[in-house]
């Protein structure tokens, strides 16, 4: 892995929200799939870290988002713990993958990735996080390459092109819409395996 992409440590992240506004808007659930090299030496998902986050004080919350992903931040039976904590759990997890990997650093894959990283990068500085194993802009976002690997860029649509199907019931959880990102990434950088490996034997060496 740490050959693949120049040290980087590919993780899906996928956030449910209160709105759209990363600056005003509630993070209300949590998802990361950090990403892997099998034994046959192609992409694969790793294990699925996933949070209910309770909002921030002060948090907007538009009541058209929430009837998109079901989200009741307030019910009694919800498993959501702070912002803070929930971001350090998966930063410990993430880091220690990265070390597992022999990567130096995460970088975010996502499905519009810039949408998932503004609210992390949000929450991080809300909670005075000073160690973000996160490339604070680089990010891969599954929505073009899905363009160019199947002819779509919605997430469900990508995935049925793909070959992968796709459960309504499921959508709009974190963890499922990341464990959905993470397979059509996969799928599509193992479509391109040959390519690479092809262009790494050629590549001149490096200075």
């Amino acid at each position: 892995m740490s050959d693949r992409f120049r040290g980087f440590l590919p993780v899906v992240v996928d956030v449910e929200t209160g709105g759209f506004n990363c600056k005003t808007d509630a993070l209300l659930e949590l998802a990361a799939v950090p990403l892997r090299i099998d034994e046959s030496g192609n992409m694969a998902r790793g294990e699925t870290i996933r949070y209910h986050v309770k909002p921030f004080e002060g948090a907007n919350l538009e009541e058209a988002s929430l009837a998109v992903n079901g989200i009741d931040p307030y019910h009694p039976l919800r498993p959501a713990i702070e912002e803070r904590d929930a971001l350090q759990r998966t930063f410990r997890e993430v880091r220690r993958s990265i070390r597992e990997q022999g990567c130096s650093r995460a970088v975010l894959v996502g499905h519009n990735a810039h949408f998932d990283l503004g609210f992390m990068n949000e929450a991080v500085a809300r909670s005075s996080i000073k160690r973000n194993p996160f490339h604070p802009f680089s990010c891969f976002d599954t929505a073009t390459l899905c363009g160019v690997a199947f002819g779509q860029t919605v997430l469900a649509r990508a995935a049925i092109a793909a070959g992968l199907g796709w459960d309504e019931s499921q959508a709009h959880s974190a963890s499922y819409d990341a464990e959905m990102t993470a397979a059509l990434f996969c799928e599509a950088v193992n479509r391109y395996r040959g390519i690479f490996e092809k262009a790494l034997e050629e590549a001149p060496p490096q200075p």
